[in-house]
């Protein structure tokens, strides 16, 4: 579990390349590091839930990222504010 202020990484996962997934986790985070902001609470997995699957409940996460980690053209203020599973997320 992870707590405000935690630095995290997105899981550099490709499971697409198997076959027919459902991911809510933008490709461009994978790899990049940010900040937890907040725990909005526990919500079934939604990449079960495409597929018609039970769906256990997993913790979701605002997580901050600074803009020019994913694209250097990014002014260094810009940030980006995405929801995120916990099952996606590393400590680095």
């Amino acid at each position: 579990m992870f707590a405000a202020g935690d630095a995290v990484r997105v899981k550099d996962a490709w499971p697409e390349v198997t076959g027919p997934v459902h991911i809510r986790t933008p490709h461009y985070v994978r790899g990049v590091t940010g900040e937890v902001v907040r725990r909005l609470g526990e919500f079934a997995n939604p990449e079960d839930l495409a597929f018609g699957r039970a769906a256990e409940l997993r913790p979701l996460y605002h997580v901050r990222f600074q803009k020019a980690a994913i694209w250097p053209e990014a002014r260094p203020d810009d940030e980006l504010l995405i929801e995120i599973f916990e099952h996606w997320l590393e400590r680095p």
